[in-house]
């Protein structure tokens, strides 16, 4: 991500959709009439409408780039996890959409056509290409005691924490002794770099490769559970405020560390926010998915997206296209996820997995993005 520093997994609470059926105050797309057949690109279609911050403008299945050439299946396990807690109006969808994750392509293709209705999405002020970043899971190395090289807790919510009400800062929590009383005890595993905690409180989940005392390792997810409500700072942005770098990706900020370990506690320290974190299994197919985003589903590496909330109900699916210089995408995605910093109608986050090659794509990032809503005709 071009300010690299925004976490966007959010915790597995979904808020009410913005249209869940038409009504005389919903502004959901009306229907074509009439439908048009099974693979069918020709009927009429419908008018174009107002929805929050965007219009959406019916289209041609053919004006979605790529739409011929994208590996259908790898869209269609985010689509079974969308159905875990569907949304309407896609859950009625959701026996159907079963069953064609045992079609073919073509077949798969088809039943899109025959369903949905594409709806180009568009600012309310007029045409335009909005913005696509990246974000990531991030995997470390861990021990579950403290120990030499290991000196850098995780912790779960502390007693007393309050949702929407501040609690200490980030500096309050290595310093003030009623702080420090309150997180003992409280520590899941340790880290060897704070810097690594930095990022998985931003990214707000990651996974670790655990050393139990027993000299045995096995790998957990560290899942967002709860924040200490301090605002958000962007360290990236303190360290281009003191004219300390040029290159703010995780990269830069740890070599710029690496040469400045006297001013390392000040730079965390300009960061307020701190994230706390339940541990989860990752075992069998779970190892296979991303944490659970807004909609409290696993995310699928590139399948997953995440948008403002409330511009679309969770589990839309989304026909995306950017052409950038990290990646080209033409492909279905749907909308699981959402984030502080993902304002806007032609705007995304896009999962691109975990490790250290997500990571970067997720830090470099920054693209023309172009939106379709395939919306149940």
């Amino acid at each position: 991500m071009a300010l690299l520093l925004v976490g966007c997994a959010a915790p597995p609470t979904a808020p009410a959709p913005v249209v869940t059926r038409p009504g005389p105050s919903a502004a959901a797309p009306a229907p074509a009439e009439p439908a048009a057949a099974p693979g069918d690109d020709t009927g009429p279609l419908p008018a174009p409408v107002s929805r929050q911050k965007a219009r959406w403008t019916p289209v041609r299945w053919a004006e979605l780039p790529g739409f011929q050439d994208d590996r259908l299946y790898d869209a269609w396990n985010a689509w079974i996890k969308s159905c875990e807690r569907p949304q309407p109006p896609f859950a009625a969808l959701c026996g159907e959409a079963r069953r064609q994750s045992l079609s073919d392509e073509a077949g798969q293709r088809r039943w899109l056509m025959s369903r949905f209705q594409p709806w180009r999405v568009e600012p309310l002020d007029g045409p335009g290409d909005g913005l696509l970043t990246g974000y990531y899971e991030p995997q470390f190395l861990a021990s579950r005691t403290r120990q030499p090289g290991y000196e850098v807790p995780l912790y779960r919510p502390p007693a007393g924490l309050a949702a929407r009400r501040p609690w200490f800062t980030r500096q309050e929590m290595e310093t003030s002794p009623e702080a420090l009383a309150a997180l003992r005890g409280r520590e899941i595993v340790w880290l060897a770099d704070p810097i690594d905690a930095l990022i998985l409180q931003i990214q707000g989940s990651g996974r670790v490769k655990v050393r139990e005392p027993d000299g045995s390792e096995r790998l957990v997810r560290m899942a967002f559970a709860a924040t200490n409500e301090q605002p958000y700072k962007s360290v990236g942005r303190w360290l281009l405020d003191r004219g300390a770098v040029s290159d703010v990706s995780w990269r830069g900020i740890r070599d710029w560390a690496a040469r400045n370990p006297g001013q390392l506690r000040d730079m965390l320290w300009a960061n307020p926010r701190v994230a706390f974190f339940r541990e989860e299994p990752l075992e069998g197919l779970d190892a296979v998915f991303g944490p659970r985003g807004a909609q409290g589903v696993a995310l699928t590496p590139g399948r997953s997206i995440a948008v403002e909330a409330g511009s679309m109900p969770w589990g839309t699916p989304v026909w995306l296209a950017s052409d950038g210089p990290v990646l080209k995408l033409q492909r279905l995605v749907l909308a699981q996820d959402t984030g502080t910093a993902i304002v806007g109608a032609v705007r995304a986050d896009y999962f691109a997995g975990w490790g250290d090659e997500a990571g970067e794509i997720a830090a470099r990032m920054k693209q023309r993005l172009r939106l379709w809503v395939l919306w149940p005709k």
